[in-house]
């Protein structure tokens, strides 16, 4: 019994450790300041995730659909057209 409750613990501690990893604290705080320095610079955000390591906000301004892609420090790294 002592092994399968230890083979469960091994299984399930690093499965949340990735899912905590390289995230820069997107919570719904940190989604509302993305949200709120965007919107601020004439952005109407879309959606915002994680990818490729960045944070990504899917925007529209001037009617036109973007992607932008911005660091830990909230600094814009790249912007690109969504197609």
């Amino acid at each position: 019994m002592t092994r399968i409750l230890a083979l469960a613990l091994a299984l399930a501690l690093p499965a949340t450790a990735f899912a905590s990893s390289d995230d820069y604290g997107l919570t719904t705080e940190r989604m509302t300041e993305i949200r709120t320095k965007l919107t601020a610079e004439g952005y109407e955000v879309r959606k915002i995730e994680m990818e490729d390591g960045m944070i990504e906000a899917y925007v529209l301004k001037d009617g036109q659909r973007l992607e932008i892609y911005l660091d830990a420090a909230l600094n814009v790294v790249r912007t690109k057209v969504d197609d």
